[in-house]
């Protein structure tokens, strides 16, 4: 017969744990298992909910894709390859297009370990965000009204440039605050997910600094920093902060970059910059397009100068041929409520690099955007060549 101090200990764990799956009923957020090698995949109860799946059916990758909205795939597609490289900790965001046609957001983080087999296995949580991108579509839907008035003034529009650009990393800092206090104020506390939540409030903390200093500089006339930077890191770092904007711009985002890309000298944030405006250039172009997919594909590759590439290629609107050198003049826009000040900093910036921009029409709809800077040479080395 069981002594019954360990029956009561029994008892709290349980009535604990039972506590712990209704909180996360009501915060909803599931959890899941996934062996990298083998595919097998194991989902809590409050994720079947999510994905309103059958708890009888065994998940597999394919049956995940079908609920994935259309549009996201090529972002799940590419998240499953880098996730089967290296064990690593990731997330990203994606929707769900329902059986009723409706949407879900969801929000995914996961953490990366080898088991004793050697295989890559991934823990990880899900959350359903769709109630919060909702309210920041409609906060998103504000600010743009309040944006367009302040672009009547030159100087709000720079004032609103610069906040925008560190909007992002701001916003993930309440974000992971508030997650923190929720995994802080459960029963039990989950004190491991708190503290690395609280190491991406400090990464975005830094990031929303660096922006700051970065854009000091380039008004200040400064040089640009030299440093080893990893276009493609850097790159990917861009489409998670954009992510949620062309999402909402219906945007159909494809990522081709390259495995051999070698390292370039330059200034993170400033390239980073460069590359967020192009996205968003691109994204705005299609804005008015209905009659086709809003294709926007964002490419690295060699360049065969011995520098490294990158473009930006739309479906949009494209340009006139005749107006290709007013496009990066300062103050000269094709948008309705544009000030031309985006393309003509993103020259300045890469031109500081010692690299150039350029723009080319489509052989069908749309245009590219490329810009080229010279990869990365170890002083050192350069020294005793």
């Amino acid at each position: 017969m069981p002594h019954p101090e360990n029956s009561i200990n029994e008892q709290d764990i349980l009535e604990r744990l039972k506590r712990a799956e209704e909180a996360l009923h009501l915060s909803r957020i599931g959890s899941f298992a996934w062996n990298a090698a083998t595919d097998e995949i194991t989902w809590s109860e409050q994720l079947y909910r999510i994905f309103e799946f059958d708890p009888q059916l065994t998940i597999t990758l394919e049956l995940i894709g079908s609920r994935v909205h259309p549009e996201d795939v090529p972002l799940l597609d590419d998240m499953t390859e880098r996730a089967r490289s290296a064990a690593s900790d990731f997330q990203y965001e994606h929707r769900l297009l329902m059986p009723d046609h409706s949407v879900k957001y969801l929000h995914l983080i996961a953490h990366g370990t080898r088991n004793d087999n050697g295989e890559l296995e991934y823990i990880g949580a899900v959350q359903d965000v769709t109630n919060r991108r909702l309210s920041e579509e409609a906060l998103g839907k504000a600010r743009s009204e309040l944006a367009h008035v302040a672009r009547v003034m030159s100087l709000g529009a720079l004032t609103a440039s610069i906040a925008h650009e560190v909007n992002q990393p701001l916003s993930g800092i309440i974000t992971n605050a508030s997650t923190c206090m929720r995994m802080l104020e459960a029963d039990p506390p989950n004190v491991d997910g708190a503290r690395e939540t609280m190491r991406r409030t400090i990464r975005d903390g830094h990031r929303a600094a660096d922006v700051i200093t970065h854009l000091r500089a380039l008004f200040s006339g400064k040089e640009a920093a030299s440093e080893r930077v990893d276009l493609n890191d850097a790159t990917r770092e861009v489409i998670a902060l954009s992510l949620s904007e062309l999402q909402g711009n219906r945007v159909i985002l494809r990522v081709e970059l390259a495995n051999d890309l070698p390292a370039v000298t330059g200034d993170r944030v400033q390239l980073q910059q460069v590359i967020l405006n192009l996205l968003r250039n691109a994204s705005d172009a299609m804005s008015s397009v209905n009659d086709r997919p809003r294709q926007l594909l964002i490419r690295t590759r060699q360049d065969g100068n011995g520098g490294v590439r990158l473009s930006v290629q739309d479906t949009g609107e494209g340009f006139e041929p005749e107006n290709i050198n007013k496009l990066f003049n300062a103050f000269y826009t094709t948008k309705s409520d544009g000030m031309g000040i985006g393309l003509s900093v993103s020259r300045s910036i890469i031109e500081k690099h010692n690299g150039s921009l350029w723009a080319t029409p489509n052989e069908g709809p749309g245009a590219t955007f490329s810009f080229s800077i010279p990869r990365y040479v170890d002083a050192a080395v350069a020294r005793h060549s």
